[in-house]
């Protein structure tokens, strides 16, 4: 069972996943426009996965006996001054996101809600890596500078983009 505390945390978290989702799906429809073809499929699919993180939250708190909310979300920019601003803007977003689960993590344990804990240590690895791509991505367009041509291969290349961190590498 739930804490009311929790489940208000967990519920917070849920919306905040639910405005990723929005957020990342405004880039997506940004660089689609801007023709930047593999970004806007790479943020589609940020987008969708976002919605995962949210709804795998949901079902979480109704299992343990609270009730997700579904709430109103916050309007996303719809638009950025270049690549480089969008992408940094998504770095600074993740940051948050993963503030945000680090608060949820310390309100588990103070309430020794230690299923919670236990669950939340999925999205603990996923903000690493979700960082991780960020600052990858970020570090990749810094090197292109304002190169047409390496924006091309960029835009064409994001949709393999992989980055392995050792919260995700699992020994074999």
């Amino acid at each position: 069972m739930l804490s009311k505390n929790i489940e208000s945390a967990l519920n917070n978290q849920i919306k905040i996943e639910a405005e990723s989702s929005q957020i990342y799906l405004a880039m997506a429809c940004w660089a689609e426009v801007k023709g930047l073809e593999g970004v806007a499929n790479f943020m589609y699919a940020q987008s969708d996965e976002e919605r995962e993180h949210m709804l795998k939250l949901v079902k979480f708190v109704n299992e343990r006996g609270g009730h997700a909310k579904v709430s109103q979300l916050a309007e996303p920019n719809v638009s950025f001054k270049s690549i480089k601003e969008m992408f940094e803007k998504l770095f600074e977003h993740e940051v948050f996101v993963s503030q945000s689960i680090n608060e949820l993590v310390h309100i588990s344990l103070e309430e020794k809600d230690y299923a919670s804990h236990n669950f939340l240590q999925w999205y603990v690895a996923e903000q690493i890596e979700e960082e991780a791509v960020a600052r990858t991505i970020l570090d990749k367009i810094n090197m292109i500078g304002d190169d047409k041509g390496g924006l091309y291969l960029f835009d064409r290349d994001i949709e393999n983009l992989t980055v392995t961190t050792q919260a995700t590498n699992t020994p074999e």
